[in-house]
């Protein structure tokens, strides 16, 4: 089961997206040897370390699949597209994800064997 399709200005459409109880499925089918209440604690487990982590102010790096990190993004003056009126946007922080190299090029060699 996969969610439905999304557009984003910057990509084409995401077609498949992997919930946490999709991912806990999958691993528990290829380490059949592990309970369900296993494989629910080291996701969840791994998930709130990298949360920690990131209030924490640092950043994740796993080696070949990428790097998370906070940005800082100040705040601004926007406008409502509808009225014109001008809205404060407070400042805030967003996590960054940067892929590694390896990961990188495994998508876009799986990218470039779907365009053909």
């Amino acid at each position: 089961k996969t969610s439905p399709s999304r557009t984003s200005p910057r990509t084409e459409a995401v077609t498949d997206s992997l919930t946490k109880s999709e991912l806990i499925r999958n691993i528990r089918k290829r380490q059949h040897w592990l309970t369900n209440e296993d494989v629910q604690l080291a996701v969840s487990t791994l998930l709130g370390h990298i949360s920690e982590s990131l209030l924490e102010g640092g950043r994740i790096e796993v080696r070949n699949f990428g790097s998370l990190s906070l940005r800082h993004r100040a705040g601004f003056v926007g406008h409502n597209p509808k009225t014109g009126e001008s809205v404060e946007v407070p400042e805030k922080y967003l996590a960054h994800f940067k892929p590694g190299n390896l990961l990188r090029d495994r998508v876009n060699r799986g990218a470039s064997k779907e365009s053909k």
